[in-house]
């Protein structure tokens, strides 16, 4: 503990005998006790120190002690320190009153009373110390004074100075202070900011979301940090960054709320900038990939049709050049044959995909039984494998039930798999083709996407999460599954795998043929069927496996519903007697219908304008009207148009079937909207043209289905 500083008391007598009894008796005080035994050496003490209290004997040659008290007043350091006078004789009432004039706190009468001494000294003691401790408080107060003074100089100066806006708010969120820059920021005057709350200057798009997000945090007491834009009066938009904490008391007590707007515009300007900057290098970045894509997939297409024509072109020339044996012979229509069903393939596929983009693509649906469906894929693969000694193995589960979609599309589902898993597949492989029931959750239920894994075949955190929150219940599917054991899918392309236009290999020096486009149609068929697919790849050289899985019908099970037969052979003259008439501008295509019609019994009328065929309706009278559509001068709606103006007995109403290289769904409404009762697409294949003529004339035939 530290020590309170000693108290100086000032003794002055000339006789020591009597400096030496005083100290004697004010000795126990503790004090610092000075001597003097003059006046002139009293007041040469005073020069230097202050004193509690002076004890000053009056009777002292040369200066006494009444000229020495008169000297120690007109000093203003000592002015008003108190005197006490020590005297040996008896005082009058004159020497006390001059005494008193002069200053004087107390008359004191020696010899001297120890106690009356002790005690006067005693009363001058403490109220000196209190004097100097006031002192020293009034000094500490002007110092804190001062700095207070300074600080509230110096925050005015910083607030108003500040190149970001400052507010306070009480609990309720009212405004108490505002700087000059958020005044400016919020367009208000000074007083009008303490009359309005921050949020009332947010954008009114952005206030909902400001009022949630404040609310929010004045519940929770944490820091806040919010960007909005602000709306001042003048109708001016500024993005501002609103940061605040809680103010507490030292108790812990909340006073309140403070807080920053920053006006953040050119910031967000700039990065506004910078997308705009990002977005246009994405788009070109993009752009210019997809006219890679374009420029790959062009000159791949461009190889895939010329391709099929060299040999087709070749063996024709050939045929007509020379006379070949029947081998020779059967050997170039083979070829020619199946180079022009490739291409038609390719026509398809591109339709197809036309169709999946513009959102036309629909299906025919029905309940399918997945047999014949595969069953009829597999005999179609049959001839791509024997070539290449691929070994088809079969595991087909008969009692899967059935599914609802489009045969047809269906059909087009498992032939694409198989066709991509033979071509893919060296000499001597293996494609495998599975059919089973599969019970479990699909990965379209839950919207993770056809390239996802199953959700019961995957181990992640995620899924488990996922899983526990589905019900118990497991729905049915029939799953198919084709697996080779053919060049694999990297790593890096198996997520691309179901990507239009993509494929692993596009160069030149490429080994496999195709446009990529077959998976890609697959994966929308599959969708289109509420289905999913999923490709999996251990890696290059490692095989493929691809998982369709569909949805069964509800209640059967086991059911083993036809859609369909295999083709066969139909008689060698399913359309004896009938009349035909073809209406065609390209004379191939006339010489060809006409031909086969009348290999299959029937007697062909063929011409090549809507003139000359409304011609040939003036004398004859045909069962059926053969016509395509897209003719020069006059088309084939213009000949149903004035066909089924005609009345009945002049053949208004003869059967029409169009045959057109129009594939579109629209096309085919519009045909029939028209007045034809069928439409066809280009290429024919000859079965199915008997087929759609045995079903407009209701001839009892047996229909192939192909």
């Amino acid at each position: 503990m530290q020590m309170e500083p000693k108290v100086n008391i000032l003794i002055v007598d000339d006789k020591l005998e009597n400096l030496l009894a005083l100290e004697a008796i004010l000795e126990k005080l503790g004090e610092n006790l000075v001597r003097a035994t003059s006046g002139e050496e009293a007041l040469r003490c005073l020069l230097h120190q202050d004193f509690a209290v002076i004890l000053l004997d009056v009777q002292m040659p040369g200066m006494d002690g009444f000229e020495t008290a008169t000297l120690i007043r007109n000093r203003g350091r000592s002015r008003h320190t108190p005197i006490i006078f020590l005297t040996a004789f008896s005082t009058s009432d004159q020497m006390l009153f001059k005494g008193y004039a002069l200053g004087a706190v107390d008359y004191l009468l020696k010899p001297l009373d120890p106690n009356i001494l002790t005690s006067k000294v005693i009363v001058f003691v403490e109220l000196f110390k209190k004097t100097e401790a006031v002192k020293q408080q009034a000094a500490q107060l002007v110092a804190v004074n001062t700095e207070l003074r300074q600080s509230e100089e110096r925050f005015r100066s910083l607030s108003t100075c500040s190149p970001v806006g400052i507010f306070e708010t009480d609990t309720e969120g009212n405004c108490k202070y505002t700087n000059p820059r958020y005044q400016a920021i919020c367009g208000l005057k000074a007083a009008e900011s303490l009359e309005k709350r921050w949020l009332e200057s947010v954008h009114p798009e952005d206030r909902e979301r400001a009022i949630a997000s404040w609310s929010a945090y004045i519940c929770e007491g944490r820091d806040y940090s919010e960007e909005f834009r602000f709306q001042t009066t003048q109708a001016s938009i500024r993005w501002v960054q609103v940061r605040s904490s809680p103010m507490l008391s030292s108790q812990g007590e909340l006073l309140g709320y403070v807080g920053t707007l920053e006006d953040i515009t050119e910031r967000k300007q700039a990065e506004e900038v910078r997308a705009q900057v990002i977005r246009e290098q994405t788009a070109r970045q993009e752009a210019e990939a997809a006219n890679r894509m374009k420029d790959e997939f062009l000159a791949v297409l461009s190889h895939e049709l010329r391709t099929p024509l060299t040999s087709m072109l070749g063996w024709s020339k050939i045929l007509r050049a020379k006379k070949l044996d029947e081998k020779a012979t059967s050997r170039a229509l083979e070829a020619i044959e199946r180079n022009a069903i490739s291409q038609m393939q390719l026509i398809e596929d591109i339709l197809d995909v036309s169709r999946i983009i513009r959102g036309q693509l629909r299906l025919n649906v029905s309940a399918v039984n997945l047999i014949s469906v595969m069953e009829a894929a597999l005999e179609a693969v049959r001839p791509l494998a024997e070539p290449k000694d691929i070994q088809l193995n079969t595991i087909l589960d008969t009692t899967v039930g059935s599914v609802y979609g489009d045969p047809t599309r269906l059909q087009q589902i498992v032939w694409n798999l198989l066709t991509n898993a033979i071509k893919f597949t060296p000499k001597g492989g293996r494609v495998e083709v599975k059919l089973s029931t599969y019970f479990g959750f699909s990965i379209s239920d839950f919207g993770l996407g056809s390239d996802s894994e199953n959700l019961d075949s995957s181990n992640t955190d995620e899924n488990s999460n996922l899983r526990s929150k589905i019900p118990n219940s497991k729905s049915r599917y029939a799953q198919i599954q084709v697996i080779d054991t053919g060049i694999g899918i990297s790593s890096e392309f198996l997520p691309k795998v179901f990507e239009r236009f993509r494929q692993a290999d596009s160069t030149t020096t490429r080994s496999h043929n195709g446009l990529g486009l077959g998976l890609a149609i697959v994966r929308h068929l599959v969708e289109l069927h509420k289905g999913t697919i999923l490709a999996q790849s251990s890696g290059s050289g490692q095989g493929a496996t691809f998982t369709v899985r569909l949805p069964l019908l509800q209640d059967n099970k086991g059911n083993r519903e036809a859609t369909g037969k295999i083709s066969s052979p139909v008689a060698s003259t399913p359309l004896a007697g009938l009349r035909v008439l073809v209406v065609d501008d390209e004379i191939d295509t006339r010489n060809f219908l006409s031909f086969m019609f009348e290999e299959y019994g029937a007697f062909a009328t063929a011409v090549g304008s809507v003139d000359e065929a409304l011609a040939v309706l003036e004398q004859t009278k045909p069962d059926i009207l053969i016509s395509d559509i897209g003719m020069s001068e006059q088309d084939g709606y213009t000949l149903i148009r004035k066909l089924r103006s005609l009345e009945p007995e002049k053949g208004g109403r003869i059967p029409a079937i169009a045959l057109t290289a129009y594939t579109r769904e629209e096309d085919r409404l519009k045909v029939l909207s028209a007045g034809f009762q069928q439409h066809l697409s280009k290429p024919i294949d000859p079965n199915k043209l008997i087929a759609a003529i045995a079903n407009a004339l209701e001839l009892p035939l047996e229909v192939p289905v192909s």
